[in-house]
């Protein structure tokens, strides 16, 4: 039992662990950060009340033949989103996920809202905004432009106005046609086209009435000057990303650009790049047709309203056009939210390398992917996120019922054999080595294994942190309601047990830990299936059982809703399944005697 004795030892410091790390870091961080998510928004909103007229024309840093720009901003105090969006003439989107404008200054993709997702559950909160024009503080754009030289003349970039006939609107079925006609003879059409989704194609045709063949660079970038005002946790990339050429993927973190200000991987002929958010992302495809340069960068501005930004961007190497002739370059531009489905059908569709990493599976995708496919399968099934993941409980505890059910009869047979194993210890009590060989020739006798008790656990490990995985990092979690009150089983139970959960007329304290009414489900359950075994014979290990459920309470109170109503599930079956087996085993199930003695005197030490 010294073995037995210390692998409990061992879970209880690490539960305390756990419960220390939550506390002291998890909790401070997360307050933190809902600080800082509503500092920021204080912020911006009395920059629009204070903002005034401005020239909205943000000017980009002039780009030296063989660079991508850096757009700087021009000094001016920056104006509201309104006033920003009608000082430029601009051609409308409307899809049906879609809805903005293109900015026909720099033919820039700057303002985008998506139109099936909100900031919050509320219905009546505004669309996100996905885009946003450079005059503005959160600034972030997607551009395609040229770069050039002498021969070519000044070719189309940031600051250059294209013109396009009437004040069409792009749609599914209609694109739209700009153009530009240079002092050289250099002629460009660009033709943006959109799908009913989140891309856009962007063809670019170089046409040369001149008398001389010209080169010139095609160029893409992807620029913000914010960043998320909640950091994500380590489990979820955000910030600069990118598959191309032999080095595959790459993931720079805002303060590791920060850091190293730049990172240019190999040259490449296929692949993507961009920025991405926890569920929303802004990615280029460059055209296949060019070997292209991607770097993935952050700059300091020493004036202007923005003091960095954040940049992906590539460059092609020479595209040369013949006198007379024309050259056509394509660029795809990802704008919207990571839904699973429609990121797989792009890769798979338009043949796009790898582009299903630009949702972060993390290193267990092996696990996590089918989790998702499962889960969503079920949805369509059900139509509730919620009784999927219930689903999903009783599917994963049938794939393990077989080891299971091994599990809890010899948990059984334990039982059985109590009488046998207090036999030893009394007769061993003074020859520790005696008694621990004793008891392993009754295990081996038997055919026992006493750590069988900890497999169901140990087995929900992995399905734990998948479903957390899928919860945390899919969009399709995001304010999917259950019912009742649960209203987003991407976030905690809003609810809280130190005001009654809401029953009492104040907010819970921020210095308290989160607990929600399913937080407490949770706990209880816990605490009823630990109590179908008969009480430990060793203090430590009764600490442990005791405490277990009380520490798990509190960790699990600041984890999404979804996950701790699957912990509460997975707990109610554990406790039918094991009182099944227990009683086809003939064991005696110990749970209304160990709750009758916790509410039993207890006699005194003098009795």
């Amino acid at each position: 039992m010294e073995t037995n004795r210390n692998f409990f030892i061992t879970i209880a410091l690490s539960v305390l662990i756990l419960t220390l790390w939550q506390v002291f870091y998890m909790g401070p961080r997360m307050e933190a950060q809902r600080e800082t998510a509503r500092v920021e928004q204080q912020r911006i909103e009395a920059q629009k009340k204070e903002a005034g007229t401005a020239n909205p024309n943000a000017t980009a840093t002039p780009a030296a033949p063989g660079t991508v720009p850096s757009a700087a901003g021009n000094g001016a105090t920056p104006l509201n989103r309104d006033q920003a969006l009608a000082a430029t003439k601009r051609v409308k989107i409307d899809t049906p996920s879609l809805e903005g404008s293109i900015n026909l200054a720099g033919a820039r993709l700057d303002d985008l809202k998506l139109k099936h997702y909100t900031e919050t559950v509320d219905k009546n909160s505004p669309e996100i905004e996905l885009l946003n024009p450079q005059a503005l503080p959160n600034g972030y754009f997607a551009e395609i432009g040229f770069v050039g030289n002498d021969k070519t003349g000044a070719v189309p970039g940031a600051e250059t106005v294209w013109s396009v006939d009437g004040y069409p609107t792009l749609t599914p079925d209609a694109p739209v046609t700009l153009t530009y006609t240079n002092d050289k003879g250099l002629t460009f059409k660009r033709t943006f086209s959109v799908d009913k989704d989140y891309m856009f194609t962007v063809s670019d045709t170089v046409q040369n009435s001149g008398s001389s063949a010209v080169s010139l660079f095609n160029y893409g970038r992807v620029t913000r000057y914010d960043k998320p005002a909640v950091a994500s946790t380590y489990v979820l990339h955000e910030g600069l990303i990118g598959f191309t050429g032999t080095e595959g993927l790459q993931e720079h973190k805002y303060a590791s650009i920060e850091k190293d200000k730049q990172y240019k991987p190999g040259k490449s002929t296929d692949g993507w790049l961009g920025i991405t958010d926890k569920y929303w992302a802004v990615t280029l495809v460059p055209t296949e047709k060019q070997p292209f340069q991607p770097a993935f960068s952050y700059f300091d501005f020493n004036a202007g309203p923005h003091s960095h930004s954040y940049q992906s961007d590539y460059l092609t190497d020479a595209i040369n056009v013949g006198a007379g002739q024309s050259a056509t370059v394509e660029t795809e531009i990802f704008a919207g939210a990571k839904e699973v489905n429609k990121i797989n059908a792009y890769a798979e569709d338009r043949h796009i390398k790898r582009f299903d990493l630009l949702i972060d599976w993390g290193w267990f995708h092996f696990i996590t992917k089918p989790m998702f496919w499962l889960i969503d399968t079920l949805y369509k099934f059900f139509g509730n996120f919620g009784l999927a993941i219930l689903a999903t409980t009783v599917i994963v505890k049938a794939l393990f019922f077989p080891l299971a059910n091994r599990s809890y009869a010899s948990m059984a047979n334990m039982k059985k054999v109590q009488p046998k194993m207090l036999e030893i210890r009394e007769k061993y009590a003074d020859d520790k080595m005696k008694q621990q060989q004793a008891m392993m020739e009754l295990y081996k006798t038997e055919k026992i294994n006493p750590l069988a008790g900890c497999w169901p656990v140990a087995l929900q490990i992995p399905v734990f942190f998948s479903l957390y995985k899928v919860l945390y990092i899919t969009i399709e979690m995001r304010h999917a309601p259950f019912f009742g009150w649960i209203q987003d089983l991407a976030a905690p139970d809003p609810t809280s047990i130190f005001n009654l959960f809401g029953l009492l007329p104040f907010a819970a304290p921020a210095f308290l830990p989160h607990m929600g009414a399913w937080a407490v489900v949770m706990g209880i359950t816990m605490f009823l299936q630990m109590r179908m075994n008969p009480a430990p014979p060793d203090p430590t290990q009764a600490a442990v059982f005791t405490w277990m459920p009380v520490i798990f309470t509190f960790m699990m109170g600041s984890f999404p809703a979804g996950l701790v109503i699957y912990w509460a599930w997975n707990n109610t079956l554990s406790i039918l399944q094991q009182g099944v087996i227990m009683k086809r085993q003939g064991a005696k199930i110990e749970l209304w005697d160990n709750l009758a003695a916790l509410f039993r005197k207890k006699p005194s030490p003098a009795e």
